[in-house]
């Protein structure tokens, strides 16, 4: 296992690795870099789009649902889209939908959603606003490491709430200006409002007036701070393609082509998918979560460590900063030696380092090398305890550590269901402390089993945990 001090240095000298490839990196535009990288589903008018972003700064804007208190790695990649311009000079503006969230989204959903009550919503807002801040700060930092940030001085990244405007905002003023300009037939054609028209339950008048408030947001945003391009996922085409008319007509819509440069655009990005078809981000149901209070820092990093061979490509190309042609490289690497996941340890360290900082990527591989190896000399009580704050397999078992037998210990904490059951594991070498099997029924944990004198990691089999500590 590697000391703390060489990890570190190691890691240094991989991001340094990619300074020599600044220059080819950034002689690719940019709509060209999300291009080829996956990013772009669909988007308006392409080759106006590509002379707008290329003839000066622009300002770009994606909205954040605010259905829970934090972030989700299915959030990650329209944020990396805004990452993307924002490194390139542009300004980006997160858009969190406090007043559209009392409505809610028909977008991809064959039923109605519950409709959440203020007061939840407000909370998730409080509570979300400032990790979106932190994600776009570490974003930056990231970017920084990476040597991509193409300008010196970037604008600070300003998380805005729709409910500033919708909230001082009269129904006829509403309706005279996104009513009046939008057409009854374009809202019936959107895919979300005829998937559910055609439902059993049908589409509640205001869900189908969903479209005209996110427009609406387009346009506000565009008045206050000069937006004219709009990203969002594939699901959000039509709501996104409704902001852009009523950016036009509300500016007059005039025919000819070079009118209508500064007017609006959109871009979608996929909805990912695993190559067996689930939602990127979910596991059994539950999301992984950017912040380290809901998902452990551990588990972060394992999430991405697990990516199926046919999935991690893509995930470095979207979730990452990395030179496509680094990319490539390991991917070309990693086809020869497939069992090295070496492709999947670089997409796990990169997507921990943009979201958890480089100490989160040392506290995980830490955290990592202390479960699975058999010497724990090494190991740091502190990075352990760090990288799995909030996660269920941290148990602080007080003094009765040292004062109670590691089988019952281990049936206490969930490893085995019984007594009986822990005395055969034993006596087929099958749990281990710190990487060691228990030989004895009767052995407890000794001062000098301790890591950091604070802690023991328990195993059953190859990946059954408890990690049980004095004290947090």
């Amino acid at each position: 296992m590697l000391h703390a001090s060489r990890r570190i240095r190691n890691h240094a000298l991989t991001a340094g690795r990619f300074n020599t490839r600044r220059r080819t990196h950034h002689d690719v535009s940019l709509l060209e870099e999300l291009e080829g990288r996956g990013f772009v589903s669909q988007s308006t008018r392409p080759e106006l789009l590509k002379e707008h972003v290329q003839a000066g700064q622009r300002v770009v804007y994606s909205g954040i649902d605010p259905t829970a208190a934090s972030l989700h790695v299915g959030h990650i990649l329209p944020m990396m889209c805004l990452v993307h311009f924002h490194v390139r000079g542009h300004r980006v503006v997160p858009l969190i939908g406090g007043a559209t969230a009392l409505i809610g989204d028909p977008s991809g959903r064959s039923t109605e959603r519950p409709l959440m009550e203020q007061a939840k919503v407000e909370d998730n807002i409080t509570r979300l606003k400032p990790r979106v801040q932190k994600f776009f700060e570490r974003a930056l930092e990231y970017a920084q490491s990476r040597h991509v940030v193409t300008e010196k001085h970037l604008d600070r990244v300003t998380v805005l709430n729709n409910i500033d405007w919708f909230d001082k905002l009269g129904v006829l003023e509403f309706l005279s200006v996104a009513g009046t300009t939008a057409r009854v037939n374009s809202m019936l054609s959107r895919e979300s409002v005829q998937s559910r028209l055609n439902s059993q339950q049908g589409i509640s008048f205001a869900e189908f007036s969903y479209q005209l408030m996110q427009a609406y947001d387009f346009l506000a945003l565009n008045k206050k701070n000069g937006c004219t391009i709009q990203v969002g996922g594939s699901d959000q085409w039509g709501n996104i393609v409704a902001g852009v008319e009523l950016l036009n007509r509300a500016h007059g819509s005039p025919d000819d082509q070079a009118a209508a440069r500064d007017k609006g655009f959109g871009i979608t990005t996929p909805l990912l998918t695993t190559a067996s078809g689930e939602k990127f981000g979910k596991s059994a149901g539950n999301a992984v979560w950017l912040d380290e209070k809901m998902t452990s820092i551990y588990d972060f990093y394992q999430f991405f460590l697990r990516t199926p061979d046919e999935d991690v490509g893509r995930y470095l190309k979207l979730f990452t900063l990395l030179p496509l042609q680094r990319i490539n490289e390991a991917l070309s690497e990693h086809m020869l030696r497939p069992e090295r996941r070496a492709a999947q340890k670089l997409l796990a360290d990169e997507v921990t380092e943009l979201v958890h900082t480089a100490q989160g990527v040392h506290r995980a591989q830490s955290t990592t090398q202390a479960l699975f190896g058999t010497d724990v000399s090494d190991a740091n009580a502190d990075d352990i305890l760090a990288a799995l704050a909030g996660d269920p397999r941290l148990h602080v078992a007080g003094q009765k550590l040292m004062e109670t037998s590691i089988l019952k210990l281990a049936v206490d904490h969930g490893l085995v269901t019984s007594n009986g059951a822990a005395r055969k594991l034993i006596a087929l070498k099958g749990l281990y402390v710190n990487g060691k099997p228990v030989t004895k029924d009767d052995q407890r944990v000794k001062l000098e089993d301790l890591i950091g004198e604070r802690l023991v990691i328990l195993r059953v089999g190859k990946s059954n945990h408890a990690v049980l500590t004095v004290h947090l």
